[in-house]
């Protein structure tokens, strides 16, 4: 008897603390309640929610919340299908707008074909770890490594290795998101606007005479862009061409003709890179051996 006594005072007290607890936490809810638009649920819902950060923010989330505020504009998101920014602009009232197309480049085109190695890397398949070590064995310090980090790092398959062992751009499924650029230890990868047309294709800044003799395309800041180009639109230095982004309206085809590397490239769309007439015709195909010592 003094037993189911005990428990009966027991579960009263329990079912009192319960109902109190309750309490506490209904009122501290509507304390601490902070009401969101449900508008920002709703776009996230229609953002392809890869969190890429191409839109230059951490996450489809906060672009949600930013588009619901009017501080970004549904064509923000690359990656998102013109249906669904479409969608997002009906959902919250704006336009959807439109913004410059931009897409990832790289400043390299020595391949396996037409660019020396010193010493032959033999570790850990990445470019990081690769130029860890000596700089990765390749002979031009500046040049591709070949070994793929961008590739691995590209979530919309934008990126493969081609023949040569050299990063290959899909314009087409690019969507600007930076991931290369962070990946790549030699900084070759920017991103551009896919308008722009006139590109260096190297990051070499040895003396000519010394980049050709690592790489056959290599820049030998022979200045003939410089002279073929609109003024000032180029200029050497450190030994290599560099483009004045801001005259990039002023560039024409011309400004590559007598490049006999081919370092610099015109972009007839931007999957297809053009070099000048004067440009070595290179036919090899096998790779190219170590440099003896």
């Amino acid at each position: 008897m003094e037993n189911a006594s005990t428990l009966a005072v027991a579960g009263v007290f329990m079912a009192v603390l319960g109902i109190a607890l309750a309490g506490v936490l209904a009122a501290a809810n509507r304390k601490l309640y902070v009401w969101e638009d449900p508008r920002i649920g709703e776009v996230e819902d229609l953002l392809p929610k890869s969190n890429c950060g191409a839109c230059g923010y951490a996450g489809c989330r906060a672009f949600a919340e930013l588009a619901v505020n009017g501080e970004v504009i549904p064509a923000q998101c690359t990656v998102s299908s013109p249906d669904a920014r479409e969608a997002i602009a009906s959902l919250i009232g704006v336009e959807a707008g439109s913004i410059e197309r931009k897409v990832a480049r790289l400043a390299c085109g020595g391949g396996r074909h037409v660019a020396y190695l010193r010493a032959q890397y033999s570790g850990l398949k990445t470019c990081r770890a690769a130029a860890v070590v000596g700089g990765g064995g390749k002979e031009c310090a500046w040049g591709c490594l070949g070994l793929g980090d961008c590739v691995t790092v590209c979530k919309f398959g934008a990126l493969s290795l081609n023949q040569y062992g050299l990063p290959v751009v899909d314009a087409d499924k690019c969507t600007a998101c930076n991931d290369c650029v962070e990946a790549c230890p030699k900084g070759l990868f920017s991103i551009e606007p896919a308008a722009n047309k006139l590109w260096i294709n190297c990051k070499n800044h040895a003396d000519g005479e010394t980049a050709e003799a690592a790489c056959e395309v290599a820049c030998t800041a022979c200045g003939k862009c410089v002279v073929d180009a609109a003024p000032d639109l180029i200029r050497l230095q450190n030994n290599l061409a560099v483009i004045d982004r801001s005259l990039m309206e002023k560039a024409e085809r011309s400004a590559i003709d007598r490049c006999a590397t081919g370092a610099i490239v015109w972009f007839e769309n931007p999957n297809v890179a053009i070099k000048g007439k004067a440009a070595y015709k290179i036919l090899r195909k096998e790779a190219l051996p170590v440099l003896s010592s």
